[in-house]
């Protein structure tokens, strides 16, 4: 069953809940990850994806997570793919590494271009938009006898973007593009106004667009990390969040302020009509399964 088809069955019925991890890049970040997916596991989660460095940085160890989630545990992982940098014979084996693997569920990236280039261009034979990475994806499965209806491949969407002048109808002409080239779902990259998900959700149905969109919820439990994400992806911090985590009293006074103001922006979407949700976890258990049991979604807290 890939995600296509998880999220057709669970969508009149449940939302899904999923979450997102990232390749170790220690030792040591490597021995307290699969602990943390004992935990996450806990939560019976619809699939878990695995994140996939720009220019191919984390090739072997993007695989080798994958690999273990395919052969040590029960869960569906959906491979996270990027074209940035790379010619196209090498998205190619990296594809038909992942399919080797058993992989039948990727997230199409483009990722980002490399820092201080101010005019991108992709090698000559390489991939430059989401959407092309899309048909690739398609085609070498096609190309190895692996039937369609046994893929899915999802992309990006960008609240935060659509929800600016000059990026709304960008956002939606390149997720319509994203659609055509046959994506069956998409997880949206970090938002903090649950308007902002659920007006792209209701524009990209005005403009034909029916994949599922998944939101993506980060829990931020320290004005650090909050920081930091905000440097990261170029989306402002709601100067309500920064005031919780900044007026929190310690750490764990800190953890609670970033899990309740996680939970209502999660519970606004979801009583919108969002069809589930992807928890970024930063490879920790304990804030996504906390969010999960303050929403009804998880048993234990």
């Amino acid at each position: 069953m890939t995600v296509r088809d998880i999220l057709g069955e669970a969508h009149l019925q449940r939302p899904t809940v999923s979450f997102e991890l990232f390749p170790p890049r220690t030792p040591e970040a490597e021995a307290s990850l699969w602990p943390a997916v004992e935990q996450l596991a806990t939560a019976s989660p619809d699939f878990v994806s695995v994140t996939y460095g720009a220019s191919g940085s984390t090739r072997t160890s993007s695989r080798a997570v994958v690999r273990r989630l395919i052969t040590g545990t029960k869960l569906v992982p959906v491979a996270h793919l990027t074209c940035v940098e790379a010619s196209r014979a090498e998205v190619t084996d990296v594809i038909d590494e992942f399919l080797d693997e058993g992989v039948r569920d990727f997230l199409a990236l483009r990722g980002d271009p490399p820092t201080g280039v101010a005019d991108w261009q992709p090698q000559p034979d390489g991939i430059r938009y989401a959407s092309q990475l899309v048909s690739h994806i398609l085609d070498v499965a096609a190309g190895r006898g692996i039937p369609a209806d046994q893929l899915s491949v999802g992309v990006a969407a960008f609240p935060a973007a659509h929800a600016t002048p000059d990026g709304r109808q960008q956002a939606l002409d390149v997720l319509a593009a994203k659609q055509e080239a046959g994506a069956a779902f998409a997880l949206t990259q970090v938002f903090f106004d649950p308007e902002q998900y659920l007006a792209l959700v209701d524009d990209a149905r005005d403009a034909g667009i029916t994949i599922p969109i998944v939101p993506g919820v980060i829990p931020l439990t320290t004005p650090r990390r909050a920081y930091r994400l905000a440097e990261l992806t170029g989306v402002a911090l709601p100067p309500g969040l920064v005031s919780r985590l900044e007026g929190a009293d310690d750490g764990t006074a800190q953890y609670r302020a970033g899990v309740a103001a996680a939970h209502d922006l999660a519970q606004e979407i979801l009583e919108g009509g969002a069809p589930g949700l992807h928890v970024y976890t930063f490879n920790k258990h304990a804030a996504a399964l906390d969010l999960l049991a303050s929403l009804g979604l998880h048993g234990e807290s």
